[in-house]
C-alpha cells in the first residue's frame, strides 16, 4: 500500500466534500473520480504484490525440488 495512494484518496475526498458543501457538482464529482482512481492504484498494486510473492514462492518450491 502506497502512501501517494492514500493521499490521492484523501485530496480526492477532500476536494468532493468541498464540492459537496459548496454545491459545486463538477468539484464533487472530480473529487469523487480522484478518489476512485487511487482506490484503483492501490488495489492494483496490493495484486501486483501478491503475485510476485506467489511467484517468488514457487521459484523457491521448485529450486527446493532441484536440490
Amino acid at each position: 500500500m502506497s502512501i501517494e495512494e492514500k493521499m490521492d484518496q484523501a485530496k480526492g475526498a477532500v476536494k468532493e466534500g468541498v464540492g459537496k458543501l459548496t454545491g459545486d457538482k463538477k468539484m464533487e464529482k472530480e473529487g469523487a473520480a480522484e478518489k476512485a482512481t487511487a482506490k484503483v492504484k492501490e488495489v492494483a498494486e496490493d495484486v501486483k504484490d501478491a503475485i510476485e510473492g506467489t511467484i517468488d514462492g514457487v521459484k523457491n518450491i521448485v529450486n527446493k525440488d532441484k536440490e
